[in-house]
Formats: C-alpha cells, structure tokens, sequence
C-alpha cells in the first residue's frame, strides 16, 4: 500500500507535536488527522478508521491507556496499529501500553526521521489483505484463523490484540520448538522497535490467561514454546 492510501491519526494534547509530526508526516505522502485529547481521538479512530495511530499517554479528559482500550473495542479497528508516543520511560507505563494491545512505544525525543522509519515499519508489518482463507490450524480444541485474526477454543471465538495472536502464531509455527526470547522479539517487534524487556512476558501472561495456563512452556533463562496438551 503507498503512503497516499495510509491514513495517520496523531492524538496529542501538545499543539506543536501535532504540528511537527503532522508536517513530516504529510511530506511523506500520508494522510493524516489529529486530535488533541484521548475522548477526541477515540472519536476520530471511529470516524476515519485510520491504518495507524500515535497516541499520547498523558492527555486530558481521557489518557491514552485508556483510549487505546476503547480503540480495541471499536469494531473494524481490533487490528489498527497503536504506538504510544509519550514522555514517560517508566517501565510500568510500558507494561500497561503492551496490556491494552498497543503495538510499540516511542520517546517523544525521537527524531522526526527517526520516528517515520519507526512508523513504517510497523506499517510493514500489518496483517496481508490476501491471507488465503484456508490459513485455519487446528491443535486440540483450538483452532487459530488467520484470515479472520481470531482464535477458536472449544467452538468459542476469543478476540486477541494483534501483538498477541501473532505471538500464538509463532509458538503454534512448530510445536514442541523453543522459541528463544531474542528470536521472538526479533520475528514479533521487528529490530526498528525498541520495547522493555518485559514486553514478552506480559503477552505471554495475557494469552496464558485466555487459552489456558499449560499451553504454553517457559524455558528458564531461554524463551517459551507451545505444547498442546488436548492434542
């Protein structure tokens, strides 16, 4: 897809970040809208269904922890790209960001070249539109759709942030094979994405807690693989 059919919406309660970003952003070819509080942006990702969002974290009226939970909640944008854009490095804020399925998290310091490059790949790295509808894996009561990104357990449809039903996809890639933490990092966020090191483990818990607990192995001081126990 080229820039001129990407949509971008900024959500920033700054009015020169806005500015800046919107300026760059635009020079590149790319659509893009703004809002300047998280109750706006919820707003404008519900009008404009944009392919990628850069939201801030601290913001009035609704922060975006927030927002971006409500986002994933807005049918059609389960899969849109997030990507907080914040002052704060608290590792804590990390974890609450990757919690509400955003997809990477970047210092305000970046600079503009920097932060476009960071954006598109992340644009890289979406869903493909021609996903073959026979892409259905079934291990035991589960079944993994990648067309429609969702899993199955037991005939129930269980709706997963993007991060995390592609992080299932690589475990479930080959069963039984150690993942090592460095691999996942690599094959999930991709080397242009600079995450905590927590990021792993908490989307591993987060899927623990909707496909059960014993699916999925830690290997201490490696990684994590996926064994399907009902199989």
């Amino acid at each position: 897809m080229k820039a001129k059919d990407i949509t971008i919406l900024l959500v920033d309660d700054e009015p020169d970040i806005l500015d800046i970003i919107s300026y760059n952003l635009k020079a590149e070819g790319y659509k893009v809208k703004t809002a300047s509080s998280g109750r706006e942006g919820v707003e404008k990702a519900k009008k404009y269904h944009p392919d990628l969002i850069l939201l801030d974290v601290m913001m009035p009226e609704m922060d975006g922890i927030e927002a971006c939970e409500q986002i994933r909640k807005l049918p059609g944008l389960e899969h849109t790209i997030v990507a907080f854009l914040t002052a704060r490095n608290e590792d804590y804020s990390q974890v609450a960001g990757f919690e509400v399925g955003a997809d990477d998290y970047i210092a305000k310091s970046v600079k503009p070249k920097v932060l476009i490059s960071r954006l598109k790949a992340l644009l890289r790295r979406r869903p493909s539109e021609s996903t073959s509808s026979e892409e259905r894996t079934t291990l035991g009561d589960m079944v993994i759709d990648k067309e429609q990104y969702h899993i199955e357990i037991k005939g129930k449809v269980v709706e997963l942030p993007r991060k995390e039903f592609e992080l299932l996809s690589l475990l479930t890639s080959k069963s039984g094979k150690v993942f090592t933490r460095e691999e996942i990092m690599d094959r999930i966020w991709g080397t242009a994405v600079i995450v905590g090191g927590r990021t792993i483990d908490v989307h591993v818990r987060k899927l623990r807690e909707k496909i059960g607990d014993d699916r999925i192995k830690t290997i201490k001081g490696v990684g994590y693989k996926f064994e399907d126990s009902n199989s």
